[in-house]
């Protein structure tokens, strides 16, 4: 009985552990692989070879100051993270603080918590055209602009532009920090709260000194998902940012569509290795599997 008892959560955990091996340890090995290959404009050919790498920062280390294409890139990439990020933290911040703590009744917050949801039950690419009418240079908000005779031309930087691209992130991925919060904030103790009420802590102090705290779980799990995407995201930044605009997806995907796989891999290797890093900087400050 003790031998299946130690067996069972093995037998348990088989499953899942097979659908991670097959579908993300190996694809991410056979990348890694990948990388390390080298190719010419009509094959690719199998070694062991860090040239990918060093094509992926050529010369950046001896034009320091000056940054080179690959840091440049990283950098706008990192900067469009930041700042999507902290958006996207006060926007779903404050929708679940509004849902758990402003609406009493468990029915309500479950439809209200339903209707942020709908934008999910449409393709993420219709979501971003959706915006195009809207910012474009005869869109919507450049009619009305000049319909109440606030400006007298059309504003070209609402579309296409670094705008365009932070403001459609935003739309897209503030419900992803809005869900761990919000079951971060369900789980929180209401007699805390009274507790500091009680002995004169005014509202911003409870925000601060309880609500925050004991939330930061589901902030890092929402930031996790966040930077994650944005990132890896190639797709938004092309298209709203008509192709313009450099990241690290984008080149990665423009190094594919010339059928330059190995590079791309090892372009895709130092991309792991930036998120990582930025996701141990995160499990520094917040003990996930402690708190939850």
């Amino acid at each position: 009985m003790s031998q299946r008892g130690g067996i069972a959560p093995y037998l348990q955990a088989a499953p899942l552990a097979l659908v991670f091996l097959l579908f993300l340890v190996i694809p991410l090995a056979i990348i890694v692989m990948v990388s390390f290959w080298t190719y010419t404009d009509y094959s690719i050919q199998p070694a062991f070879e860090v040239q990918n790498y060093l094509d992926v920062f050529d010369r950046c280390i001896v034009r320091l100051p000056t940054l080179c294409t690959t840091f440049r890139t990283y950098l706008s990439t990192l900067t469009f993270c930041a700042i999507v990020w902290a958006l996207t933290l006060v926007i779903g911040f404050t929708v679940a603080y509004f849902l758990a703590f402003e609406v009493r009744s468990p029915t309500v917050q479950s439809l209200l918590f339903l209707v942020c949801t709908i934008p999910f039950w449409t393709s993420n690419v219709i979501r971003m055209i959706s915006w195009i009418p809207l910012l474009g240079r005869s869109g919507l908000v450049n009619q009305a602009l000049i319909g109440l005779g606030l400006i007298d031309q059309p504003i070209e930087w609402l579309l296409y532009s670094s705008f365009s691209v932070t403001i459609t992130f935003v739309h897209l991925f503030t419900f992803f920090m809005v869900v761990p919060i919000y079951n971060s904030m369900l789980r929180i103790d209401r007699s805390l709260i009274e507790a500091a009420r009680d002995a004169g802590a005014s509202g911003w102090q409870i925000l601060w000194n309880v609500i925050v705290p004991l939330s930061k779980t589901g902030i890092a799990i929402g930031s996790i998902f966040v930077i994650t995407i944005v990132m890896g995201d190639f797709i938004t930044i092309g298209l709203m940012g008509g192709q313009q605009i450099a990241s690290v997806g984008k080149t990665i995907q423009t190094e594919i569509s010339y059928l330059q796989f190995p590079v791309a891999a090892a372009n895709a290797v130092v991309l792991l290795g930036t998120v990582l890093l930025i996701i141990v900087g995160l499990t520094r400050v917040v003990d996930i599997r402690r708190e939850l």
